[in-house]
């Protein structure tokens, strides 16, 4: 069984900074593409950022494009989400998610295990 938990999450002045983290157990972490995706309050899921299993190919969306990146470290399997400069518009409950097989993808149906998720909320 796969297991995901996301930290990191907090509040922070616009313009901040913070990483979150997703710790993955279950199976071989390596193996698999990872993505980020956030809810905001009375939205539906978006994409925010995925990355392929050796960290040699990424997609962002536009929203946080040159703002936010995302890394994954397989020694520890974990990966992360560097958010800096960031806006109010990005506060949001943000998911960590596994894709169970297949190429990396910003198409949420992709993803199979998914994470509790963690608050982060930017205030102006």
């Amino acid at each position: 069984q796969v297991q995901l938990v996301e930290s990191g999450g907090g509040l922070v002045q616009a313009g901040g900074s913070l990483r979150l983290s997703c710790s993955a157990s279950g199976r071989t972490f390596s193996s698999y593409v990872m993505g980020w995706f956030r809810q905001a309050p009375g939205k539906e899921h978006e994409f925010v950022a995925a990355v392929n299993w050796n960290d040699d190919d990424t997609r962002y969306a536009d929203s946080v494009k040159g703002r936010f990146i995302i890394s994954r470290d397989n020694a520890k399997n974990t990966v992360y989400l560097h958010m800096n400069n960031l806006k109010p518009e990005d506060t949001a409950v943000y998911y960590c998610a596994q894709r169970q097989s297949g190429p990396i993808s910003t198409l949420r149906l992709f993803y199979t295990y998914w994470g509790q998720g963690t608050q982060v909320t930017v205030s102006s």
